[in-house]
């Protein structure tokens, strides 16, 4: 009786936990009120055309998976020429799109880190994009920044600044 009462015991328990095991969350972006900032020396600015895919547990990261794109053509300055710039330093003729990849998603302090790779125009580099979730009543908000190094992705165009900062501000639902 016991060769049969273990094992089936222990198949019930394996089924029932391989339906709890993966909790994640596909969070769907709530588009027209996300925002994508930039801002450096002598220039800010927006993107649009947002697309992504969001994998997230809050309470347990690790199973988390972030992908996303944004319209490179799409960058908003509020000035003709320096948007004009803008696109000619980011070569949006020939890289339309800038792209992010999670490599693993943790805890840190507070909030939760991003490691992956960030594509602008023909180099991917390492990147960790530090970042907060925040539940609200219809979802929740993603937020972060990170910083950029302009020349490090062959954005070398004459006034170009050194250094980038990259704001994001994600509201999402279910």
């Amino acid at each position: 009786m016991k060769k049969i009462i273990y094992p089936a015991l222990i198949a019930t328990m394996i089924t029932f936990s391989a339906f709890t095991v993966v909790t994640n969350t596909e969070w769907k972006v709530k588009e027209d009120v996300y925002s994508v900032k930039f801002t450096g020396k002598k220039i800010n600015g927006i993107f649009k055309g947002l697309k992504s895919s969001i994998s997230f547990d809050e309470a347990n990261p690790a199973n988390s998976k972030i992908t996303a794109s944004i319209d490179a053509t799409s960058a908003n300055t509020g000035n003709g020429m320096k948007n004009k710039h803008t696109k000619q330093g980011l070569g949006t003729e020939q890289y339309p799109q800038i792209k992010f990849e999670s490599t693993s998603v943790s805890k840190k302090g507070d909030g939760f880190e991003a490691l992956g790779k960030l594509t602008i125009k023909d180099v991917t580099k390492d990147i960790a994009f530090p970042f907060t979730f925040t539940k609200n009543e219809t979802g929740g908000v993603f937020a972060g920044k990170f910083s950029v190094v302009p020349k490090e992705y062959h954005v070398d165009k004459s006034g170009t600044p050194d250094v980038i900062e990259i704001e994001l501000n994600i509201p999402v639902a279910k």
